[in-house]
């Protein structure tokens, strides 16, 4: 579609665009309450600050290098706590069997 074809479509909707007028009447103090409005949502204790850094991570992110070297560090964190759980509890399973042993040897001997 070329522009002289939209002109000429467009021509009925712009003179009638042209003619339409609003009788409405606006609350009073309408702007005033509307700009005090957008000063409270602007300066929102924390929101803009949370806004800030989310915005910044997403920026950051966008750059294939950072966002492969952040979800290696993730990875390892995770990997890292999960090895630290899983030799605790095969620690205390160890300290169980153990117990359970030497019960089943020496019925007589308490358990630690």
């Amino acid at each position: 579609m070329n522009a002289l074809n939209s002109d000429q479509e467009d021509a009925p909707l712009s003179a009638l665009l042209r003619e339409w007028k609003t009788d409405a009447t606006l609350p009073p103090r309408f702007r005033e309450e509307v700009w005090q409005q957008i000063t409270r949502e602007g300066t929102a204790p924390g929101v803009s600050l949370w806004a800030d850094l989310w915005r910044s991570i997403e920026a950051a992110l966008r750059r294939p290098a950072l966002a492969i070297a952040y979800l290696t560090v993730l990875l390892a964190v995770g990997l890292s706590a999960g090895l630290f759980q899983a030799r605790e509890k095969a620690s205390q399973t160890d300290h169980a069997l153990q117990a359970r042993y030497l019960q089943s040897v020496d019925p007589y001997q308490k358990p630690r």
